[in-house]
């Protein structure tokens, strides 16, 4: 797994302007939920002109019905494998910019589908700042159970192992999305 260092601001398009040109797989983002993938993952790809695609909307697309009804009706290892093959299929269709759900990146056959056809960029974040960020929406059925600090603590260290073997690492903070779309750029551009 490779984390970033800082280059400046001359750089940053010519490091954009080398992602275009060699990454030709989809940039895949994984995290815990409340870290920004969604949002970052659009930025990134007007960014670097491509295209962005939410797993989590194409399930619910597929689906005709939301993530937490899967969740509630079907149970969790139902949607997983649902969530599996929305995600080869998105894989297979665009070479932009693709934005997980939280659990997706922890499962076996997923984390192998998108380590070998994709960039997978483990978005990382600290614990408040993602209770403070989720908390905006009452979207998450992991977190409908108890108390979210805890959970997401626990949610943290069941999955870090996981997360921890995707190809690139970055640090979200507090803060502007901007910031953690040049730390990607960084990230991907330092692999190459």
């Amino acid at each position: 797994m490779t984390e970033h260092t800082a280059i400046n601001h001359e750089d940053i398009g010519t490091a954009i302007a080398r992602i275009t040109r060699s990454v030709r797989k989809p940039i895949v983002l994984v995290g815990l939920m409340g870290v920004g993938k969604s949002t970052v993952g659009r930025r990134l790809a007007g960014i670097l002109g491509r295209d962005f695609v939410d797993a989590d909307d194409a399930i619910e697309e597929a689906a005709q019905r939301k993530v937490s009804e899967i969740f509630e009706e079907f149970g969790e290892e139902y949607f997983r494998a649902g969530e599996r093959r929305v995600i080869a299929r998105l894989m297979d269709e665009h070479s932009g910019v693709i934005a997980t759900g939280g659990g997706a990146f922890v499962d076996d056959e997923t984390r192998a589908l998108i380590l070998e056809n994709a960039i997978a960029v483990w978005i990382d974040c600290d614990i408040d700042t993602l209770v403070e960020r989720t908390s905006r929406r009452n979207t998450r059925p992991l977190l409908r159970t108890g108390d979210p600090k805890e959970i997401l603590s626990r949610l943290y260290a069941e999955r870090e192992p996981y997360y921890s073997q995707a190809q690139v690492r970055v640090e979200s903070v507090d803060g502007p999305h901007h910031d953690t779309v040049r730390r990607i750029i960084e990230a991907i551009d330092q692999c190459l």
